[in-house]
C-alpha cells in the first residue's frame, strides 16, 4: 500500500524447526535467549517484538501455527527488516514445544501479571526463553502450567497492562543488561 518507490521479489516467509532454532541459539557461544509467542494476534506486535528481538542479540521466535498471527506482510513491515535475520519457528503444540526447550536447558519464563516475582528478579544470565501471552487474555491456562516461573512488571499507573511488545522489550533488554554485566 505504502512504498517508498523500491520493489523486490523475495520467496513466501520460511519458518524453521523448533530444533533448528534451539541448536542456532546453542552454537551461539552465548545463553540462548529465545521469545514465545501465546496467541499473538496482531502482526505489529509480531514484527515489533521480532525487531526488539534482533536489537537484543535474542536467537529467535516460537509462534503457535493455530490462533495467532504468523509472518505476515504486515508483521515483516513493522518488523523493519528483523523477520528476515530472526529465525521463527511455527508449531503445532506450543505446550509441548515450551517441554522441547525445557529439555534441551531452557528456562522458560513467562510474563504474567500474577506473576510470582518481579521481572528484575529472575536470572537472565542463563539460557531463557520469554514466554508473552496474548493481547487480551495473556498467557493460557496450559501454557502458563508449562513455565518454570513467571515474571510481572510492576505497573504504577492506572492501566493494567502493557502491550505485549512493550512487555516483550523490557524483559528482553533486562536480560541484555543481565548478561552485560
Amino acid at each position: 500500500k505504502h512504498h517508498q518507490g523500491v520493489i523486490a521479489t523475495v520467496s513466501d516467509a520460511r519458518y524453521t524447526e523448533l530444533e533448528a532454532l534451539i541448536a542456532g541459539a546453542q552454537a551461539s557461544g552465548g545463553p540462548a535467549l529465545i521469545v514465545v509467542l501465546d496467541g499473538i494476534q496482531d502482526p505489529q506486535n509480531l514484527g515489533a517484538i521480532a525487531r526488539t528481538v534482533d536489537a537484543a542479540g535474542g536467537h529467535g521466535l516460537v509462534v503457535p501455527e493455530r490462533r495467532a498471527v504468523g509472518v505476515t506482510p504486515g508483521a515483516l513491515r513493522a518488523s523493519a527488516g528483523a523477520l528476515e535475520h530472526v529465525p521463527v519457528a511455527r508449531v503445532t503444540n506450543l505446550s509441548r514445544a515450551i517441554e522441547v526447550l525445557k529439555e534441551a536447558g531452557i528456562w522458560a519464563v513467562g510474563l504474567d501479571m500474577a506473576g510470582g516475582q518481579a521481572y528484575t528478579e529472575v536470572d537472565f544470565t542463563r539460557p531463557t526463553a520469554i514466554i508473552v501471552g496474548s493481547e487480551g487474555e495473556g498467557l493460557s491456562r496450559l501454557v502458563r502450567e508449562k513455565c518454570d516461573l513467571l515474571a510481572a512488571i510492576p505497573l504504577k499507573g492506572k492501566l493494567a497492562s502493557l502491550n505485549a511488545s512493550a512487555a516483550a522489550a523490557i524483559v528482553l533488554y533486562e536480560a541484555v543488561r543481565q548478561r552485560s554485566m
